[in-house]
């Protein structure tokens, strides 16, 4: 009716003029959030694990002297990581070895007298009793000669100790430790992980498990924006207490760029068939951190910032899994949205 009088008021001074929009609209470019119909899937939030990772730590007690590599190095197998002080235990070795050669004198000295006794004995210069004890005493020597030779043998080990060495080829993804510090038995000194071997674990329903879409399960890899097939699935036969769910670990082929802790989706299709979907473009997404947003238009014309749960890119699309719904306006500049009063 407003606009009606308008219009009729217009004419009557005979400067006829349409209406403008309001201010708002012609400033704000929008669109009404349609839904379409696709493929049903399931996705599930994973991370990216090393199937070998190894916390390297320490065996012997003692000082850090050396620290040959850092977070983020590449490193071969055998490759010295770090020593440790080890004069103390090369002290050590040094005795043993100095105690081995006097027992191993000690063994030619009895071994000599044990050859003269039992000619001695042959000649019957000796009574049998002579020369059991001197047979006796060549063995007790052999025996102590034996002792002190393993003895000597830990003592070289617990030096190499002091090297700390990498038991595979991998990247070092953390040093805790700093040059100086006091390195004890079981204290972490570094973190090595396989780069080759990398796998998405998944905590899924058992429903969704045990539909058997598993073997058709596809990953996502939001970070380098990857899709890929699994190597191999594995279903751990065991459930948690606490969810019910299953833990899905999905191998990875090599993939560039891809590192333990990243995010990752496991998409699984459903029984239920084809279900609508809500997409919306992808510069109307507003990334802050962690938060993913729309701004969305209220029936009143402001807009207003709502946080969503994104799903998969097509193309300059991005599925919207939760947060809006179809029919919905929502703004396609998100920075003039946020000019809003």
């Amino acid at each position: 009716m407003w606009n009606h009088w308008l219009l009729m008021a217009a004419l009557a001074t005979g400067t006829a003029t349409v209406p403008a929009a309001p201010a708002a609209d012609q400033a704000l470019a929008s669109m009404v959030v349609e839904s379409r119909s696709g493929a049903s899937e399931s996705s599930f939030d994973g991370v990216i694990e090393a199937v070998r990772q190894t916390v390297v730590a320490a065996q012997v007690a003692g000082a850090i002297v050396a620290l040959d590599v850092k977070a983020g190095d590449t490193v071969k197998a055998g490759q010295v990581l770090a020593r440790i002080d080890s004069h103390a235990a090369q002290q050590n070795a040094l005795a043993s070895d100095a105690t081995v050669r006097a027992a191993r004198a000690s063994l030619e000295v009895a071994t000599k007298d044990f050859d003269r006794q039992k000619q001695l004995f042959e000649k019957s210069y000796i009574s049998q009793a002579a020369l059991e004890r001197a047979e006796a005493q060549y063995k007790a020597t052999q025996a102590q000669v034996a002792a002190q030779l393993a003895q000597a043998g830990a003592a070289h080990v617990e030096a190499g100790l002091h090297v700390v060495r990498a038991p595979y080829a991998g990247v070092v993804s953390e040093v805790p430790v700093s040059l100086g510090d006091m390195a004890m038995p079981g204290r972490p000194l570094l973190t090595l992980y396989d780069p080759s071997a990398l796998r998405v674990t998944a905590s899924v329903p058992q429903s969704a498990a045990a539909q058997g879409s598993v073997t058709n399960v596809r990953i996502e890899l939001p970070a380098v924006q990857q899709w890929l097939k699994p190597v191999r699935v594995t279903t751990l036969p065991s459930a948690d207490p606490a969810t019910h769910n299953l833990q899905l670990r999905l191998d990875l082929p090599a993939v560039p760029g891809v590192v333990p802790g990243m995010f990752a989706r496991a998409w699984m299709p459903s029984q239920t068939g084809a279900d609508a979907r809500v997409y919306v473009p992808a510069k109307a997404i507003v990334r802050r951190a962690e938060l993913s947003a729309l701004y969305v238009i209220t029936p009143q014309g402001r807009a207003l910032l709502r946080q969503v749960r994104l799903g998969r890119v097509t193309g300059d699309r991005v599925e919207i899994l939760s947060g809006l719904t179809a029919g919905e306006r929502v703004a396609l500049d998100p920075q003039a949205a946020g000019r809003q009063p």
